[in-house]
């Protein structure tokens, strides 16, 4: 059975469409590689010294962390968007998924293949234990041994990497999946964001601590009315931009405001 055969065909136009996801046999074998073959120190500075060049990066450090916040897209987008979305699990472990790392036209163009993408579902009264277990695959498997190799073969502050890898989950779970009509397909990823940061163990992060609830800074409203959320690292973005450019939400451009401009989102989110 395809991958498409187990969605529903709205469900998989998002997955292999904006999310990127792709069965193993169409990866992108000149630019890729197992993610459990760059916990291997070597394998990854070479990946690192290659790609540099490539995306404009001056560094190693710098190419990591854009790498990791692209992963960090892939990984987070595919899986937590399968078992919100669509109440099904997608095994991302070291493995199962391989990291791609193609760029082309000053942009990644990278996807996300799996190897075995057999869906899981659970039984009555376990999804919770279920969730608990494909979230914890996800962090504490497959990205914290990424990030700890990232970290010690560049240098790169662990913290950086993992404040990469929350903004995405942010911004799949409020923009993405606030596009939802279904009311109860919204309430269950409402209440998944909300064990996300609230409620998950460190454990299932592969840390002493939630680096989801850690790096959710509240909203500041800005010039014009708008309300962003600033990050509390920088990810080095603008380093490989010409001519300069900072995210949104980059720490290097957050105005200095009162304490009583700043506002959380509605539920305390």
């Amino acid at each position: 059975m395809s991958l498409s055969e187990m969605f529903s065909v709205q469900d998989w136009a998002l997955l292999s469409g904006a999310l990127r996801l792709k069965p193993l046999a169409a990866r992108d074998m000149q630019r890729s590689v197992s993610a459990r073959a760059l916990l291997d120190d070597e394998v990854c500075a070479q990946l690192l010294d290659q790609l540099g060049p490539v995306i404009g990066s001056p560094t190693r450090s710098i190419t990591a962390s854009l790498l990791a916040k692209r992963f960090s897209f892939l990984a987070t987008g595919a899986c937590l968007y399968a078992l919100s979305a669509c109440d099904r699990g997608l095994p991302l472990t070291l493995d199962n998924a391989v990291l791609e790392y193609g760029y082309d036209e000053g942009r990644w163009s990278s996807s996300l293949p799996l190897a075995d993408h057999t869906p899981q579902s659970y039984a009555p009264g376990q999804r919770e234990a279920w969730r608990e277990a494909i979230v914890g695959d996800l962090f504490a498997g497959l990205l914290a041994p990424l990030w700890q190799t990232f970290n010690r073969v560049s240098g790169i502050s662990r913290r950086i990497l993992w404040e990469n890898t929350a903004v995405r989950v942010y911004s799949l779970y409020e923009k993405r999946m606030g596009l939802i009509d279904d009311p109860l397909i919204r309430q269950r990823c409402a209440e998944d964001f909300h064990w996300l940061l609230e409620e998950a163990a460190p454990a299932v992060f592969g840390l002493g601590y939630n680096p989801l609830g850690h790096f959710r800074r509240p909203l500041t409203v800005v010039e014009g009315g708008k309300a962003v959320r600033f990050r509390r690292t920088c990810c080095f973005w603008y380093e490989v931009c010409e001519p300069v450019e900072f995210c949104s939400g980059c720490p290097l451009v957050r105005p200095k405001v009162s304490r009583a401009s700043a506002t959380h989102s509605p539920g305390g989110e």
